[in-house]
């Protein structure tokens, strides 16, 4: 994709439809292929929030070149304060009726806007969606419940994939800063008074795990345990 042959989008009054929000941090090598996912997306009804959580890498010169040919796109940084309160910002600035994320060394497959829209419109009474993940190799990770365990990343929950009406982050105060598992612990709280409901297809987020993911580190953090155990 030639990023400098891309036409501005064109600022319009109407409410924005889709909230598109990245956090990111040193993962500027990850973000052309992640940003160029969304603008091939087949719905271009959104904003793209990029929240960089203190990167000391090139992410601003990657992001600011995007910034300064899309007016729906808008970059912020500050101090490192890990994922869920980089999640936070990102809430704060989303002015979106749905809210989605896209984690930054992901890709979306150019239907996945459009097909999570599909499923919100025809399923009115759910509130909350996630899942629909394709894995282009085994992944597991530490087990919320289990820490000890490891599961597949199909049987957790990838806040990633969340895509949900406004009020279930505004009225749950978006996620806790906890140190593992605030994916599934945002759930389990929106579970509570929304209706939320796993999808499995069509499996249109590409989840790819960089070296130094959350997910990665845990896992190899789990193994270790269990080979000291031994």
């Amino acid at each position: 994709m030639n990023l400098q042959h891309q036409p501005p989008i064109k600022v319009t009054n109407r409410p924005i439809l889709i909230s598109i929000i990245i956090c990111t941090y040193n993962r500027g090598n990850y973000l052309n292929t992640c940003i160029s996912s969304i603008l091939t997306q087949t719905n271009q009804d959104w904003e793209l929030i990029v929240v960089d959580d203190g990167s000391n890498d090139h992410t601003f010169e990657v992001v600011d070149k995007y910034v300064q040919i899309h007016d729906n796109i808008r970059y912020v940084k500050h101090k490192n304060l890990k994922l869920a309160l980089s999640r936070n910002v990102g809430l704060l600035l989303a002015s979106g009726k749905y809210i989605t994320f896209l984690d930054s060394d992901d890709t979306y497959k150019a239907n996945h806007i459009q097909s999570r829209l599909n499923f919100m419109e025809k399923n009115r009474q759910v509130d909350l969606i996630y899942g629909g993940v394709d894995l282009h190799e085994a992944v597991f990770v530490a087990d919320y419940y289990k820490p000890d365990v490891l599961i597949n990343v199909n049987d957790c929950v990838l806040g990633s994939t969340f895509f949900g009406k406004k009020t279930v982050f505004t009225e749950l105060g978006g996620f806790e800063n906890i140190s593992y598992g605030e994916d599934t612990e945002f759930l389990e709280r929106a579970s509570k008074i929304f209706k939320t409901q796993k999808i499995t297809r069509p499996k249109t987020y590409i989840y790819t795990r960089a070296d130094d993911s959350i997910t990665k580190k845990v896992a190899l953090e789990s193994k270790r345990k269990k080979q000291d155990e031994k």
